[in-house]
């Protein structure tokens, strides 16, 4: 496209809205038309983004009037009632809620307590994970952008996966800095309840599970339902063992940051594990599997995921570490916006992020 794509921003002052806003505001190929934040309509950009040089104030919501693309950072359950009418209005929608992510609308009630507003809009969404759906992003309308905890552990999981190389249920153990609860104030982020802490919550079930199963059942194909972990025994079209996922979320005394440890009985060799995760992810500019076992700090700030592959006796273990903010959120929005719009993959993304 020669002409800049004209992008709204809903939600912008949250940290994903925020991390968003400074992503594209360097993006080449992009004008910033809209902000929006109900806390802070009719205030200056400059009011939340000091060191951008943006002109405007702050509006309550999206007109798509003009607008091509509408990146919705809104809570979940909020942006859902309102993407049909951007879509209408011929603005595409990049959403970083949860409205979207889940095929099944049956699965809406159990997990997020409310029936899906926009149900026949659930079967035109593109999963944005690029290294499972580059090609159906390619001028896709609606898009859904993973959750963090469930981009790490499905990049973690996707090679094992593809190759049948996993041999038993999987445990997904899994970190994540405080950030990744939102920018809202309440007593669970407190810095004196998380400070020098580490504590599990969700063990009965956390919401980006579904996320999960969907994603790698959807690489095996032939189980019952890709949403209802099944039975033990091997899928009858793969003669694979049935997905079954066990996960644990934690929260860690540090901003930002997802660390994902993944267990599961080898099948095979560990240098046939580790052959199969180089060539899934070979020519990926963001995936990268790496010898020792990353740190949060390494992929912090960037769009990376990175992955190391190895064992301990006949159980293989897995980590992967990204940024809940860029790679787990407004990084890969950005990246699945230069799939669908056809700009290079990597625009606006190699550079770190400052903020928070």
């Amino acid at each position: 496209m020669s002409a800049k794509v004209k992008a709204a921003v809903a939600g912008a002052n949250g940290y994903a809205g925020m991390t968003l806003v400074n992503l594209l505001a360097r993006h080449p190929h992009v004008e910033l038309r809209q902000l929006t934040s109900r806390s802070f309509a009719g205030k200056p950009f400059e009011s939340v983004f000091p060191l951008l040089d943006l002109k405007g104030e702050f509006v309550p919501d999206p007109d798509p009037a003009g607008i091509d693309v509408v990146f919705s950072c809104l809570p979940h359950n909020v942006g859902a009632a309102k993407a049909g009418g951007w879509l209408d209005a011929g603005a595409r929608v990049i959403d970083m809620s949860a409205d979207f992510r889940l095929k099944d609308p049956s699965q809406y009630p159990r997990w997020y307590r409310q029936e899906h507003p926009a149900q026949a809009l659930l079967a035109r969404a593109v999963v944005g994970l690029p290294e499972l759906h580059e090609r159906e992003l390619v001028g896709a309308e609606l898009i859904a952008v993973p959750g963090c905890y469930s981009t790490a552990a499905i990049l973690a999981l996707a090679p094992a996966v593809a190759s049948g190389l996993f041999g038993s249920d999987i445990i997904v153990d899994a970190k994540s800095g405080v950030s990744g609860s939102g920018r809202s104030p309440s007593i669970g982020v407190h810095f004196s309840e998380v400070n020098e802490s580490l504590g599990a919550y969700a063990i009965t079930g956390h919401r980006h599970l579904p996320e999960m199963i969907q994603e790698l059942a959807g690489i095996i194909g032939g189980l019952d339902s890709p949403l209802t972990p099944a039975s033990r025994g091997s899928s009858p079209r793969s003669g694979q063992p049935r997905l079954q996922i066990t996960f644990v979320p934690h929260l860690a005394p540090m901003t930002r940051g997802i660390l994902a440890t993944c267990y599961f009985d080898l099948e095979g060799s560990l240098v046939q594990l580790q052959d199969a995760y180089r060539e899934f992810y070979a020519g990926q500019p963001f995936t990268r599997v790496i010898p020792q076992s990353p740190t949060t700090k390494l992929a912090s700030h960037s769009n990376l995921c990175l992955v190391n592959v190895s064992a301990q006796n006949e159980k293989a273990v897995v980590t992967a570490a990204l940024d809940n903010l860029v790679k787990g959120a407004s990084g890969q929005g950005v990246e699945c916006f230069n799939i669908a719009f056809g700009f290079d993959r990597k625009t606006a993304l190699e550079a770190p992020i400052q903020w928070p």
